[in-house]
């Protein structure tokens, strides 16, 4: 789904954010990216949406090389793309439903497929009961659930989700990494930075650990689950109904990507808020220099004392089963 092939990024000031990088995500798969401030992770998902271009190196996504693609191109490229920001960038005058519904107007969806598919979305994510509430009446968590609506309206093949967890209330993002997690079950590739430790340890997913611009681990070993193996299982048969409903309405909708094009509704996004296509986290250049000792994936795993600290061959590693949803 995508790769990294010999990827360096310097900017203009010389300042090296990445430094050869080589990565392969399968589709499908669930990666927690982590790391100090500075260290990298926000080029590296701007290489992926094509806000930033690669020094050197071959960036492929989904077979498509995009290293040097052209810009009529690349919104093209997104429209394969979910995108889930920590300031949630939901525009203040319009309604949860008119939020989420932009997403699909953007790229040229029908009103009856708005009008099917907005509601549909809304109830994925719990608040069908808030669709004519404005985002300044949400809390953080459910605008952040918002947010994960607008970002899966027009079924995404991966969701990138910077920080997602970041500006709500920590007993919260449980909630919003399981929405994550059950739509990465239903097979969307999910990449999510992070710093929360406590989610890392939770979910057993892989780890990719940048610092400096360099990945300095990368494991699909993660720390033990900390609901019991039973509850999991017996979960799994209660959604394989939803699974199949989700399947079918999937399959009947379809996928937006043939659409024409747009224009926008003329209200441009107000109280400084960005637009909602724009990806506009700008790099941090001094903060390279302000590595705080952060602990190493290693010593965050270690914490119950139950890994050892040698490194871990992933070609070995086995295969670990899916955690267990903990819904708050």
């Amino acid at each position: 789904m995508i790769e990294f092939v010999n990827v360096s990024k310097v900017y203009n000031n010389g300042t090296e954010a990445l430094h050869d990088i080589n990565l392969k995500v399968p589709k499908g798969e669930f990666v927690f990216i982590v790391g100090s401030s500075g260290a990298g992770k926000s080029t590296f998902l701007k290489l992926i949406t094509c806000e930033e271009r690669p020094s050197s190196g071959r960036i492929i996504v989904d077979g498509q090389d995009i290293s040097r693609l052209r810009k009529g191109k690349i919104p093209y490229v997104r429209r394969k793309m979910g995108m889930v920001f920590q300031d949630f960038r939901l525009i203040d005058h319009m309604t949860v439903y008119d939020n989420v519904a932009f997403a699909m107007r953007v790229v040229g969806a029908s009103g009856k497929s708005i009008k099917k598919r907005v509601p549909y979305m809304l109830s994925l994510v719990g608040l069908q009961h808030k669709a004519k509430h404005y985002p300044t009446e949400l809390s953080g968590g459910e605008r952040q659930r918002v947010g994960l609506a607008r970002a899966l309206v027009n079924n995404p093949e991966m969701i990138i989700a910077d920080e997602p967890t970041g500006n709500i209330d920590p007993a919260l993002s449980f909630e919003i990494v399981d929405l994550l997690n059950e739509i990465n079950r239903r097979g969307t590739t999910v990449l999510m930075v992070t710093h929360e430790h406590s989610l890392v340890k939770h979910f057993h997913k892989r780890i990719i650990q940048i610092h400096s611009g360099q990945i300095v681990a990368d494991t699909n070993e993660m720390a033990d689950s900390y609901a019991p193996p039973e509850e999991y299982a017996a979960r799994q048969e209660a959604r394989m109904q939803a699974d199949s409903d989700y399947e079918e309405y999937d399959n009947e909708e379809g996928r937006f990507e043939d659409m024409e094009t747009i224009e926008a509704p003329e209200a441009a996004p107000q109280n400084g808020q960005t637009e909602l296509l724009e990806y506009m986290t700008d790099y941090d250049e001094e903060a390279r220099d302000r590595f705080n000792d952060e602990p190493t994936l290693l010593e965050v795993l270690s914490e119950d004392g139950e890994y050892e600290e040698e490194p871990i061959d992933i070609d070995e590693a086995e295969d670990v089963p899916p955690q267990v949803l903990r819904r708050r």
